[in-house]
């Protein structure tokens, strides 16, 4: 995207994000346990990410604040409303692509 400055860019890629965040919390339908079979990541490889660029920048943000962040609300709170057990075929496919899923 050099079209952009660095500044343009950022706040774009801001926008998406937020964007997407707020597509997930549309959607609580889908699992994690799909986004991670279909995508290679969830939410919580959100929050994670998300805690990791805080630590690159020398911020503290506890796992439970970013999760929260990106959840729109307490992650046990969205778990409770949200989160089924998983099924046989979900865990199945899960097993496959476990090794390479980093969260």
């Amino acid at each position: 995207m050099s079209k952009f400055d660095k500044a343009t860019t950022t706040e774009l890629e801001a926008a998406a994000f937020r964007r997407l965040m707020a597509h997930l919390a549309e959607r609580g339908d889908v699992q994690n346990i799909d986004l991670m079979n279909l995508a290679g990541f969830c939410r919580n490889c959100l929050s994670n990410w998300m805690m990791d660029a805080a630590a690159e920048r020398g911020l503290s943000l506890s796992k439970e604040e970013s999760r929260e962040h990106v959840y729109g609300m307490p992650y046990e709170e969205w778990r409770a409303r949200h989160q089924t057990e998983a099924t046989p075929a979900q865990k199945a496919a899960f097993a496959k692509t476990a090794a390479g899923h980093s969260h």
